[in-house]
């Protein structure tokens, strides 16, 4: 299929539904967290296998801080015991691992493995996978700016050329295309700098539901569109 449609360049996920998911079939939340980061797994090979060289995933924001502790720490413990795994397994697909998102107020241990997963893919050429955890595409910009005004002193203007180049990880390119999954339309935030032109699909199944058909179909609605820059 990949061969005779026109794929995006950058696909971005809102990973959303995982809760749902979970209480629809009277399980823990937290087991729909642990589906939902499955489905991450899988689809994320899954697409660049198509020939899709960038994909996104929004995992965690960072208003995501404000669930219950309850919920933040299994999250944070969650991402312990897998991160080194998954990067293992991105390594072996040949496909670079990069952390979209800032440290505070992520712990120290999981910071480590983050730079480490980062590391251990740097050299991978198949594709590149951004993980946007404690990521908020407000936050994104003015870290930019943070960035940029630190760097130059007295500087009174900033032009968007400058804002492209120190944005998190600025050789991922812009969205092509982003898809929010459970029905909900909404972007919250994600990819604010990357997604002025991107087209959007609300797309109606939970996150954790969703099967490499599923990725068929959002490829081809892709293809269908037709993009025009503001033109």
């Amino acid at each position: 299929m990949e061969d005779e449609i026109t794929l995006p360049k950058h696909l971005g996920f809102i990973v959303d539904g995982n809760r749902r998911w979970a209480k629809l079939r009277n399980l823990p939340t937290m087991s729909g967290h642990m589906k939902g980061l499955a489905v991450v797994e899988e689809l994320a090979v899954d697409i660049i296998k198509r020939g899709i060289p960038f994909a996104s995933f929004y995992i965690f924001s960072n208003e995501n801080w404000g669930r219950s502790e309850k919920e933040v720490n299994y999250l944070m413990d969650m991402t312990r015991k897998n991160l080194d795994r998954l990067a293992k397994r991105f390594k072996k697909e040949n496909i670079k691992c990069v952390l979209m998102g800032r440290k505070e107020p992520i712990a120290d241990d999981i910071w480590a493995q983050i730079l480490h997963a980062e590391e251990i893919t740097k050299d991978c050429t198949g594709g590149t996978i951004g993980l946007c955890f404690n990521y908020g595409g407000k936050q994104e910009i003015a870290d930019a700016m943070t960035k940029i005004l630190a760097e130059n002193p007295g500087k009174t203007e900033v032009s968007v050329e400058e804002i492209e180049q120190n944005i998190y990880h600025p050789e991922v390119p812009s969205c092509d295309y982003i898809v929010r999954t459970s029905g909900e339309q909404r972007i919250s935030g994600f990819m604010l700098w990357r997604a002025a032109y991107a087209e959007f699909c609300f797309y109606e199944k939970l996150f954790p539901d969703l099967k490499p058909e599923d990725l068929d179909n959002i490829l081809e609605d892709y293809a269908s569109r037709q993009r025009r820059y503001g033109k």
